[in-house]
């Protein structure tokens, strides 16, 4: 009998094609109409394996088929020459109850190792979701997944703002995860991590999903409380109206007004973000102004189109400052108010230098001891209970803020919102960005927040906002 070109298909590695492009083929096509269904929506993994893995394996088995068919016609022609024939393909017959059999069971396991197969890269795909896995690499992440679990983002996983919906941006991070990967396991990251991270998506396409600068928020009600370092540790108030702002009517209004859609800002800026040069603003109406510090210039300067995280530059990975801890501690009860001159003697051992999380424990305990056993040595037994209970909150503190594994230390890790810890708003709002025609960008305090009380112990409009 002649051979049809049909034959060619008969080679291993055709077949294997054909099967594999076959399966892609109907699993491509299931996963897109889920995708289409609203099934998986926003999981850039299934995103992943639906429009890149399996189609590569659509394509590989697609070229498999003509490698195969080739590498038939050669055996042929060898089979030809030496004066044989091909053997037969093995012929099923299911008119034969064993081989029925046979083929059903098959085609049953098959069928349950695919649902075990869709069960598990279902389950792996959670698993990779997951802020514990995110987390994982204990030595380098250990201090950014302390700082998420007490965040106002806790609940939100790392993907979501890290690589966020869609498939591009999942491929993005694993190309870069892989280097990532060889680091830790070498040892070759920076201690400390810098920042900022300079291949972060756009806050637009990552905060925006659940924030838009277009909401108007309007003023918000602040109450600070800070403690003076007298034997009282007594609570000072500070109160002000912050003027978030956004859009209202056909404008924008308060600081959210930079981030408009109708506005856009862009500036020059050192690699940390600290020192900014140039500042370009394109306002609503197309007019186009440039800021500029006379006589000053940032070497090595990047432009950058600014969006949230310039001012929310950290917002979710907070290292507090020793001062607002132990504000907050005493506060909340965690450090008894009582104990005379506590605020300060607890940031003036925060502020020492610990070599290991036990060290600081001791160190932080003993300076607890030493002080009191001075300050008041007959009322030391009374007071041991307060003090053991307030060395632990300061372990506590200490453990969630320093990491000398990492070289992370009380102020590496500033941010921009506000200007006491950093320069913040100022780096713009200074007074001496100007234009030619010498407009310049105010430093006016009133433009961000109007200040109601400032370390007071009584502020009278407390009673009036709580009579």
């Amino acid at each position: 009998m002649e051979k049809t070109d049909h034959d060619l298909l008969r080679h291993p590695l055709s077949l294997a094609g054909a099967a594999l492009a076959t399966v892609s083929g109907v699993l491509v096509t299931a996963l897109v109409s889920a995708s289409f269904l609203g099934f998986f929506e926003g999981s850039p993994y299934l995103g992943v394996v639906a429009y890149i893995v399996l189609p590569s394996m659509l394509v590989m088995g697609l070229v498999l088929v003509p490698l195969g068919m080739s590498l038939q016609r050669r055996r042929r022609g060898r089979l030809a020459a030496a004066g044989k024939t091909e053997p037969p393909l093995p012929t099923i017959d299911l008119n034969r109850p064993r081989v029925r059999m046979f083929v059903l069971v098959f085609l049953g396991l098959t069928t349950v190792n695919v649902l075990i197969l869709v069960a598990a890269s279902h389950r792996g795909i959670e698993v990779m979701d997951s802020t514990a896995f995110c987390g994982s690499c204990h030595s380098v992440m250990d201090p950014e997944t302390t700082a998420h679990s007490r965040s106002p983002h806790a609940r939100v996983r790392c993907v979501e703002c890290h690589i966020g919906p869609g498939t591009s941006w999942f491929v993005k991070s694993k190309l870069s995860g892989s280097w990532q990967l060889v680091s830790v396991i070498f040892g070759l990251y920076p201690r400390p991590i810098p920042t900022p991270v300079q291949n972060l998506r756009p806050a637009r396409e990552t905060c925006e999903q659940c924030h838009w600068p277009t909401k108007f928020v309007g003023d918000r009600l602040k109450v600070l409380t800070h403690h003076s370092d007298d034997a009282e540790n007594t609570p000072l108030k500070t109160i002000f109206l912050l003027h978030v702002g956004g859009a209202q009517g056909t404008r924008a209004r308060g600081i959210h007004w930079h981030v408009d859609p109708g506005v856009h800002i862009r500036y020059l800026s050192d690699a940390k973000r600290e020192k900014i040069g140039t500042v370009e603003l394109t306002a609503p109406d197309g007019v186009r102004r440039s800021y500029a510090v006379k006589g000053e210039s940032v070497p090595g300067g990047r432009w950058r189109e600014m969006d949230c995280v310039d001012c929310h530059n950290r917002p979710t990975h907070v290292f507090h400052g020793p001062e607002d801890e132990v504000d907050a501690a005493i506060e909340r009860g965690g450090i008894d108010r009582a104990l005379p001159f506590v605020r300060r003697e607890a940031v003036k051992a925060l502020r020492v230098s610990y070599s290991s999380a036990d060290a600081a424990r001791a160190g932080l305990r003993a300076h607890l001891s030493d002080f009191y056993a001075k300050e008041d040595p007959a009322r030391a037994g009374e007071r041991r209970g307060a003090l053991e209970k307030a060395a632990q909150e300061l372990g506590t503190i200490w453990e969630r803020n320093v990491w000398p594994g990492m070289k992370i230390g009380w102020g590496t890790y500033p941010t921009f919102l506000g200007h006491e810890a950093a320069p913040g708003c100022f780096r713009c709002h200074d007074g001496d960005h100007a234009t030619q025609d010498g407009r310049t960008i105010s430093g006016d305090c009133d433009l961000c927040h109007q200040l109601l009380a400032q370390d007071e112990k009584a502020p009278p409009i407390l009673k009036q906002l709580a009579p």
